[in-house]
């Protein structure tokens, strides 16, 4: 029961990380890819630690603070970074399909770190639902922009960050909380992105939004930011790191259904069957028993 309801939790999650990819697009015309992220992240932090506060969350112990700072910089800096950039080339129903070989990846850093087996049912289910991404990304590559490539292939390696941190982050999260946890994270990669804003003169581009642009930074920073990874915090401590990163094949459908209203991006017949083939793999992945 609490791996279906970690899937669930994670499933959440990954539906308003792919809103957050189509408001990424809609903003990035307007904001560069290191202003995006001190947007999403500056406001998420700001959200998040009152939360965490009066929930009277635990924090990770003393010891733990130079790794999930680390973790923090790595995923909420350096993988954010090159998010923006890579939905700055291609769409983002296709971002969100390069972005969900997470599975994948995630099941083999865990594999190759000795923290989660390979199973056959897991391996085959990843397996269908990578595929039917790359289906749909190579079959549907004529109707692109142009040099969309770029940003898929841009985003297939910054999944390598995340796919780090969902395997490395499960025991901090246990010997402390997964709100406390967050919240040092990603204040830590906030503050980082803050000070490389300040140094570069990135942060002057806030000045230059609308109310429109606002709105969409504030829900960037409320929905894609805390809300969203509150809920995969707590994913993550109720089940394995591959059955929360294999929910990451959902994004897609939000990313696609949003898009098309903000900035009139087609849903396309081989992002379908992709997708189709994607919640088959969802289902054999996770619907493996876990042994007593």
């Amino acid at each position: 029961m609490s791996d279906l309801i970690g899937v669930l939790i994670a499933i959440a999650s990954s539906s308003l990380g792919g809103t957050a990819a189509a408001v990424t697009r809609y903003l990035v015309g307007n904001a560069d890819p290191v202003t995006l992220a001190i947007l999403r992240w500056g406001i998420g932090f700001i959200v998040l630690l009152p939360v965490t506060l009066l929930m009277r969350a635990k924090w990770p112990p003393r010891a733990d603070w130079p790794a999930v700072a680390a973790l923090g910089l790595c995923f909420f800096g350096l993988f954010f970074v090159l998010y923006n950039i890579a939905v700055g080339y291609t769409t983002a129903a296709r971002a969100s399909l390069a972005l969900s070989t997470l599975p994948l990846q995630t099941m083999v850093v865990g594999a190759m770190l000795g923290i989660e087996p390979l199973t056959i049912r897991k391996s085959l289910g990843v397996g269908i639902a990578v595929l039917g991404v790359f289906a749909a990304l190579t079959s549907g590559l004529a109707a692109a922009p142009e040099g969309a490539w770029r940003g898929e292939l841009i985003m297939a390696g910054a999944v390598l960050c995340m796919s780090f941190y969902n395997v490395w982050s499960r025991p901090f999260m246990q010997r402390s909380s997964a709100l406390g946890f967050l919240t040092l994270g990603m204040g830590t990669g906030a503050a980082g992105l803050i000070l490389i804003g300040f140094l570069t003169g990135h942060m002057a581009t806030l000045a230059s939004f609308g109310a429109p642009q606002w709105m969409a930074g504030i829900y960037l920073g409320v929905g894609g930011g805390a809300l969203a990874f509150i809920l995969w915090g707590l994913a993550l401590q109720r089940t394995t790191p591959t059955r929360v990163a294999v929910t990451m094949t959902v994004n897609p459908i939000a990313a696609g259904l949003l898009a098309t209203v903000l900035v009139n991006e087609p849903i396309t017949l081989n992002l379908v069957l992709g997708l189709i083939a994607v919640f088959v793999g969802i289902w054999i992945a996770t619907m493996e028993r876990r042994p007593s």
